[in-house]
């Protein structure tokens, strides 16, 4: 069988802890074919974001048809987007694909450089509806509309709680109609956590492409998570990056 082919559509990391390098790492270790659409180029590393430029609709939009004309495609990730036009043409690429889509609404990085503008996330409603799976952490989940506004919307979606305080770590799995599915486990306590997120969504988007069923790529996704935490080679002075190359899922 050939690998799933998963399309990653997020933004670039210089240091390699998070976006485009984290997903492609993820993809690669769990067993998929990684292809990218890069939608903004950043300066960062473990200590902050210094530096920003978003590219231009039309280039990702190209990029997307170049990896679905030729290769195809058998599920996406969406991270970081950059502005309300580029959520309007990637929104308006994948309605056309019969593919699980999975969406980490990427507001704010780790190291609390802002990565989304209000107009940004205004644009995320079509996404977010278009998408199998909704990934948000603690303060997208609050910018978001919290569980209400969630469940309001009748999407899927994963409230992610590593950001929460306690020696538990809470993740709720939400289907329309359905209660929560909540996942709990003891935190590990580390600094290298930059990337998380990405690693995550990614992971769960390989799972899908292999043809898990949703609850099922989540939990595994989890697992790789954790696997890569414990792993994180200790790399940089401030919040580093996690050990993908020996994560397990």
């Amino acid at each position: 069988m050939p690998p799933p082919r998963i399309l990653v559509i997020a933004g670039s990391d210089s240091s390699g802890g998070a976006g485009i390098q984290a997903d492609i790492k993820t993809i690669t270790m769990i067993g998929g074919y990684a292809m990218t659409a890069i939608t903004a180029i950043t300066a960062q590393n473990t200590l902050g974001v210094t530096a920003v430029e978003v590219l231009s609709p039309e280039l990702i939009a190209a990029q997307i048809d170049a990896c679905v004309s030729d290769i195809g495609v058998d599920a996406v990730k969406i991270g970081m987007l950059g502005s309300p036009a580029i959520a309007a043409v990637v929104a308006e690429l994948l309605e056309a694909l019969s593919v699980p889509v999975v969406f980490d609404p990427v507001m704010i990085a780790t190291s609390g450089a802002a990565l989304a503008d209000s107009a940004t996330i205004a644009g995320f409603e079509r996404l977010m509806q278009l998408a199998i799976l909704t990934t948000p952490n603690v303060s997208e989940l609050e910018a978001l509309g919290g569980h209400e506004g969630m469940q309001a919307r009748r999407i899927a979606y994963l409230a992610k709680g590593g950001d929460a305080e306690g020696e538990r770590v809470e993740d709720a799995l939400v289907l329309p109609g359905e209660a929560p599915h909540v996942m709990a486990a003891t935190r590990i306590h580390t600094r290298h956590t930059h990337g998380t997120g990405c690693t995550l969504s990614s992971a769960i988007a390989t799972y899908l492409g292999k043809g898990l069923p949703l609850p099922e790529a989540v939990d595994r996704a989890r697992l790789f998570v954790r696997s890569a935490l414990r792993a994180a080679p200790g790399f940089g002075a401030g919040h580093g990056p996690l050990g993908h190359t020996e994560a397990r899922g």
